[in-house]
């Protein structure tokens, strides 16, 4: 049976109290994601775990496609960054999401969100709004009586009350109070249960939170003339990482809690956030930091005045809500030891429902004007706020379509690539039976002819290579050790560069222009793993579609060759990793000769060359006679089909060959229950979006509409990765939706008292 990886980015919204909302969608992503598991490790489940391993097994019995889903990136801004963050580490170390739900229902609420000093002190406080406030909440059709159930309506009226009495001119909500919330949510996530890592081994977890940085920071611009100036830039994106490749870890608390309150600090909301903050709340917990040194350096910019924990930053929504850019960044050179369908995946909580009216169309053009505070209000937050992703999709989208580009560019090029190989070693070549030194020697003479007959395409493919490999020696050296500045970055780069220069390296073509020159060849065999990696991905592929599609079912020489492929692959990855180089014993004034020698020795590709040529040779020789021949094919024709499409993905030789699709999660797209949108079902929209901090009843109507919208669409797409004629009807999708609904209520039940009306309505229209 087939695996296949369907791996998800994770975009998450800001939304402010539609977190709720957001915790119940991602608690449903976080149960897929271990369904999953439990799935491929045949451990049982429950609730809509349960449903999702159904799922599964559908999807597995009807086409023969062993899927196994999981999320590796998430990226995220202010409430949507918060709920990135814990369903990041929850996926990264197995921890659980289910002790977060009480805490989103008791603790995101108005009155305990607001700051001590900015409470009420008695019923005469800022005496002269009671009465606005009372007249504004009592007048007959006001917002309270047409979106409050009749239970709620004096929880409601008294907790706006309070809000409207705090502090003017200040931030009614306290920034300590929140970071001590946030802390509270991480020691609960600590001491509850804890499964399995949700994440297959060597494959990282990228978490990306996004902050925006109040007073700006200077970065370098070059232009014509003047060659360098600098630019305000109050962009800021956090990056953590769970990689056991390179040791990296996601378990930085106080440096998480720190992202979590940044990116959250609503504007006018909540107080803006300085590391100082976090210091007093950590003092008062005694808790220790010992990554604060660490964490000022990777994560906010260097400043040449002033302490970077006094660096003010607020929410990150305001300029990046919907943070694709860094997601679409991690995609390079991303581990794939089987075939991918890479989903984009964003929550939107509401996006079809507008806060702030922006003008209607009327008769007159004066009726079209908005007014001065609608005007204010959107040019401040809505407008930034709503900004369309398109770019963002049409970057996706070109990705995509080289990509495509690349794999009709494959099979055109497909016929004559195998009459050139069969030319070149014979038609009796085939017949032999694959051995280390034969297969060592076929690969070094396919490579020779391929570089020699591709002429003068040859030198941009070959610069490309060679391009590729000293930025990845360059980033590979600021990592093991990092630069001073941007300076010393820039200088240690061209430092790389002057030595590969004096190498003759940058004569790459052999004489006469014909194939590669000697230093050349030399270089690439002790320093190209891209070419190594990307060759035995193309090997995999060639063996789903040309061998195994031919079967009628499971095959073990297909698996055996399958398991040689990818264990060899994983020869390659370990030492592409940062992990493998530690440790390497060279000064720190070393030169770039040094490193790029010292890198060569460590990583020790020609003996990694004749490990993998040993398990590809062994697989080869059990297979059926034509099988080898498409698969060695494939194999030996693979500096051909590099050649030519190399330089059609830019260098970039994505680990996930295939094109890229996006997603969306939202109430508008959830409609196996209800229609309407946001408007129909959440209550979290009121009140500029503050609405659910303003009701328990609140909370739990978003938090199980969460869940249920998640399970609706996450079905949809888990679905869809299969289609055609092995995919689900239709019928099948509901029904396990349904049973998925039913699981979820179940689960709740006990949960959500203040909605049992709405569980009872619920049970009615699922059916």
């Amino acid at each position: 049976m087939r695996e296949k990886e369907l791996r998800f980015a994770l975009i998450c919204y800001g939304g402010i109290s539609l977190a709720v909302y957001m915790h119940g969608i991602t608690k449903e992503v976080w149960r897929l994601a271990a369904a999953s598991r439990a799935f491929h490790d045949g451990a049982p489940q429950q609730g809509s775990g349960a449903v999702y391993g159904e799922l599964l097994t559908a999807i597995a019995a009807r086409s023969n496609v062993r899927l196994r889903v999981l999320a590796d990136i998430v990226a995220g801004a202010s409430a949507g960054g918060i709920n990135g963050i814990f369903l990041a580490r929850a996926l990264a170390n197995g921890q659980s999401l289910d002790p977060l739900t009480d805490l989103w229902l008791d603790s995101a609420d108005v009155d305990k969100l607001i700051d001590p000093d900015a409470r009420p002190l008695s019923a005469a406080t800022k005496f002269w709004a009671v009465p606005i406030a009372g007249w504004m909440m009592k007048k007959r059709g006001n917002v309270i009586d047409r979106t409050v159930g009749h239970g709620a309506q004096d929880e409601v009226r008294a907790k706006l009350s309070r809000f409207v009495r705090a502090r003017w001119f200040e931030p009614p909500f306290g920034g300590e109070t929140f970071a001590n919330l946030l802390l509270d949510a991480f020691d609960a996530m600590e001491q509850g249960p804890r499964g399995p890592v949700l994440v297959p081994d060597g494959q990282p977890v990228d978490l990306f939170v996004s902050v925006t940085d109040f007073a700006g920071h200077s970065v370098p611009l070059a232009l014509n003339s003047p060659a360098r100036v600098t630019e305000d830039e109050h962009r800021l994106m956090l990056h953590f990482r769970e990689d056991s490749r390179t040791g990296a870890r996601l378990d930085d608390v106080p440096g998480l809690t720190a992202a979590a309150r940044a990116t959250a600090s609503f504007p006018g909301a909540f107080p803006p956030f300085t590391l100082r903050e976090l210091d007093r709340v950590l003092a008062k917990r005694e808790i220790d930091w010992p990554g604060r040194d660490t964490f000022i350096r990777t994560q906010l910019p260097a400043t040449a005045e002033g302490d970077p924990a006094d660096r003010v930053l607020i929410d990150g929504s305001v300029l990046a809500n919907a943070p694709f850019r860094p997601a679409i960044a991690a995609l390079k050179q991303r581990p794939a030891r089987r075939e991918i369908d890479r989903r984009f995946v964003y929550i939107d909580p509401k996006p079809d429902y507008r806060s702030i009216s922006f003008g209607k169309p009327a008769a007159t053009e004066e009726a079209r004007l908005p007014g001065f505070l609608p005007t204010i209000l959107g040019a401040l937050s809505e407008i930034p706020r709503e900004q369309p992703i398109r770019e963002n999709v049409e970057a996706i989208e070109g990705m995509s379509r080289r990509i495509r580009r690349m794999q009709h560019i494959v099979d055109a090029m497909k016929v004559e690539v195998e009459e050139q190989v069969a030319a070149l070693f014979g038609s009796t070549f085939f017949l032999d039976t694959p051995t280390v030194a034969r297969l060592e020697k076929w690969r070094a003479k396919a490579q020779d002819q391929a570089a020699a007959r591709a002429g003068f395409a040859y030198a941009p493919y070959g610069h490309l290579k060679l391009s590729a490999v000293i930025e990845e020696l360059a980033s590979l050296i600021d990592r093991l050790l990092p630069p001073e500045g941007a300076v010393h970055q820039a200088n240690r780069r061209l430092a790389l560069w002057d030595e590969a220069r004096a190498r003759g390296l940058d004569r790459i073509s052999g004489k006469k222009g014909a194939g590669a020159s000697g230093d050349a060849i030399a270089f690439f065999r002790t320093h190209d793993l891209g070419f190594r990696i990307r060759r035995l991905r193309f090997l995999a592929r060639e063996l789903d579609t040309s061998v195994e599609a031919t079967r009628d079912g499971r095959d073990p020489v297909c698996e055996d060759m399958r398991e040689a492929i990818f264990t060899a692959l994983g020869l390659y990855l370990d030492r592409q990793g940062d992990a493998w180089l530690a440790g390497l014993d060279l000064p720190a004034d070393a030169g770039p000769g040094d490193w790029i020698d010292a890198v060569a020795a460590r990583r020790d590709l020609t003996a990694i060359d004749g490990q993998a040529d040993t398990l590809i040779a062994a697989a080869l020789a059990a297979m059926p006679k034509d099988d080898r021949r498409t698969l060695l094919l494939a194999y030996l024709g693979y500096p051909f089909y590099d050649i030519a499409t190399l330089p059609l993905l830019q260098g970039e030789g994505f680990d996930e060959y295939d094109p890229i699709k996006i997603d969306r999660i939202s109430p508008s797209d959830a409609t196996a229950i209800r229609t309407g949108g946001a408007a129909a079902m959440l209550k979290g929209i009121e009140f500029n979006s503050f609405g659910a901090f303003f009701s328990r009843a609140y909370r739990e109507n978003d938090y199980l509409w969460g869940r249920l919208h998640g399970a609706d669409r996450l079905i949809d797409i888990v679905a869809s990765s299969v289609g055609g004629d092995k995919g689900l009807s239709a019928e099948e999708l509901k029904a396990i939706k349904r049973r998925a609904f039913h699981a979820i209520l179940d689960e709740e039940e006990g949960r959500l008292p203040k909605v049992a009306g709405l569980i009872a309505e619920l049970r009615g229209e699922i059916g």
